[in-house]
């Protein structure tokens, strides 16, 4: 049975009462949200660095570590605590670094260990060198090694990127997935970052002004979103206000403006009920007015009315008689002519519109 990390918060802006299944085979768990949600806050609580308010409660795998008056020393959570800055203290050497942690163990054994922790980090290489001389990348997967070195019941990434450039950002995310799912290591990882959390989590945890609105497998979460404060904080692009037009054959007709779109029914609406369309912008795609329609279903006459580089791809904002934002290539924006101005069909499959209840 997989462990569970139980935690009943209240402190600053935090008011959390929360279990996590801390898997193996999905060791990382992203906590997610918009600056100043709380998940820091969070996470040097469970790391003991913070002490929440009382009734406060932190169990994990059954071993209390906040609960009344017990409370265990940060040093005694058997903790991997990896920071924003890495904050290697610069006047060590890397496998100094990486051994501060190993205190009590046999010279041999400590150097075995930082040698491991290196190597699991992507980074024996740097063994023996000076942490100043070190680009931002290796010191930050040094940082990793001297988390993992000693051998954690749980690590704690507190935005592990963020410091680091763009390009370099990219591409240590492949590589500190592949460390995190070969060690197993039940992980708790703070990101506001979209790409990163999909990229690194297995689960979602999205947290709003101090409280959880919902956890979850982190596509899922992402693709349906529970509330419209989860499709803010997600990013989805698209939340559109409207009311059910009707119900058949498994499918929600919603008017949404002056046009409807139609959505896989998630049950427990009716006619004249509100509800929030969800479409994400990777999922709205565009084609000429020209285009001959295959299926009638959620194509929408709309006018581009800007077009904003974004990396690789162009994000459209249309006026489709309600705002509607979609992304194409820069190849398919020349291929079909877009400018403000034009006038396109904006097409969005039904399993792509999430329907969101309001009351």
């Amino acid at each position: 049975m997989a462990p569970t990390l139980s935690l009943r918060l209240r402190h600053q802006v935090l008011d959390v009462d929360l279990s996590l299944p801390l898997e193996a085979d999905a060791p990382v768990t992203v906590l997610f949200g918009p600056s100043g949600a709380g998940k820091t806050t969070l996470l040097r609580c469970v790391a003991g660095l913070d002490a929440p308010a009382p009734p406060a409660r932190v169990v994990l795998d059954g071993e209390v570590w906040n609960e009344g008056r017990r409370r265990v020393n940060a040093r005694r959570r058997g903790i991997g605590y990896l920071f924003q800055d890495h904050a290697l203290f610069p006047h060590m050497g890397v496998d100094a670094n990486v051994a501060y942690g190993l205190t009590g163990l046999p010279r041999a054994e400590r150097r075995a260990r930082t040698a491991q922790a290196l190597a699991d980090a992507g980074v024996a290489h740097l063994a023996g060198r000076a942490t100043r001389g070190l680009s931002g990348g290796e010191a930050q997967r040094v940082a990793l090694a001297r988390a993992l070195a000693v051998r954690p019941r749980l690590l704690l990434l507190d935005e592990p990127l963020s410091a680091l450039d763009a390009p370099t950002r990219t591409g240590l995310r492949a590589g500190l997935r592949a460390v995190l799912a070969s060690s197993g290591t039940p992980t708790l990882l703070v990101t506001h970052d979209r790409a990163e959390a999909l990229a690194l989590g297995d689960r979602l945890v999205v947290l709003v002004d101090g409280r959880v609105h919902q956890q979850g497998p982190v596509q899922e979460v992402f693709s349906r979103p529970a509330t419209p404060e989860v499709a803010r904080a997600v990013g989805t692009e698209n939340v559109l206000s409207g009311r059910v037009e009707s119900r058949a054959g498994g499918l929600v007709r919603v008017g949404v403006a002056a046009g409807a779109l139609v959505a896989p029914d998630p049950g427990g609406l009716v006619p004249g009920g509100r509800v929030l369309a969800c479409v994400r912008a990777e999922d709205v795609a565009l084609e000429t007015e020209a285009a001959r329609a295959a299926s009638p279903r959620n194509r929408v006459a709309a006018t581009v009315t800007a077009i904003v580089p974004e990396g690789p791809l162009e994000r459209v904002e249309l006026d489709a008689g309600f705002p509607l934002t979609a992304y194409v290539t820069r190849t398919s924006r020349h291929e079909l002519g877009l400018v403000p101005g034009s006038r396109v069909r904006a097409v969005v499959k039904a399993a792509a519109v999430h329907l969101i209840p309001r009351t």
